[in-house]
This record gives structure tokens, sequence and C-alpha cells, in this order.
């Protein structure tokens, strides 16, 4: 069976309760019961990890080779200053699809800058939930486990 791991960065504990009028209101465990109903439709294991801890992060990552088929990844603030995560992302050689519920572009200019976006397959931003659903599927293709069942090139 496949598997997708979907790793939650720093704060997103706090969906729901954080600055709503930017992140909204939907809770990290709404979004990961979305994702279980996607996983189970598409019959493959989910795995979920919410960290505030960078280490914590790369260790997930590095141990995910051989383990999963795909990530997707929400790495919050340390997508603009992680260079031990982008690392991570870029040794291990497993499709990354790199989420935000926020457009990070439209926000702060210090946030206009992801250091995972050139080592991640793509990245999903400013849809909310949705781009974690988004990503989610993404990942399925990237597994080989969408719709298509194939993966084509970069």
């Amino acid at each position: 069976m496949k598997k997708i791991l979907v790793i939650h960065g720093p704060n997103l504990n706090l969906l729901g309760k954080r600055e709503p009028e930017i992140y909204g209101t939907v809770t990290l465990k709404k979004i990961n019961e979305s994702l279980k109903k996607m996983a189970a439709t598409h019959r493959v294991a989910v795995e979920f990890f919410q960290s505030d801890h960078e280490g914590e992060i790369v260790s997930k990552i590095g141990a995910s080779v051989g383990t999963v088929d795909a990530i997707v990844i929400n790495p919050a603030a340390y997508t603009h200053t992680s260079v031990a995560i982008r690392d991570a992302v870029a040794a291990v050689k497993v499709p990354v699809i790199e989420v935000h519920l926020s457009n990070i572009y439209s926000r702060e200019p210090f946030r206009h800058e992801s250091l995972v976006a050139p080592v991640a397959v793509g990245q999903i931003s400013g849809f909310g939930q949705e781009s974690y659903e988004l990503g989610f599927l993404a990942a399925l293709e990237l597994a080989g486990a969408g719709k298509s069942g194939k993966r084509d090139a970069k």
C-alpha cells in the first residue's frame, strides 16, 4: 500500500485560534480528518507529524526514505529560514509538495522566499485547507496512487 507523510511545522497545532484573519478558523484536526478521508478513498496510508522543532522535522524527513512514497509539508515559519529542512528534502529523493494555508507571496517581504520550494516538486499556497487537499492530490499522483497512475517528468 502506498503511503503519504504529511508534516506540519511550527505553530500549526494552534490553527483555529492563531491569527484567524490570516489562517482561517480551520483546525489542524479538521485538516487531518479531511486528508484521512482522501487517503481512504484512494486506498493509501497516511501518517501525520507536527512539530515546533526544526531538528525533529529534519529527522522525520530523513526517516522517510523507503517508508513513504511522497511527502506533503507545510514548513510554516521554517519555510523562510531552514537550510536544514531544505537539505533534508533534497537528500531523501522522496517527492515533496510544499503547502501553505496563506499566500506567502502576498504577505510580508521576508515570507516571499521559500528555501524549500527549489528542492520540492511543487508548491501550493493561498487556498486555506484546500492547499493541503490539492497538495495531497499531487502527492497521490507522484506516488503513483492517483487517477492516472503515472508520473510525468518535471
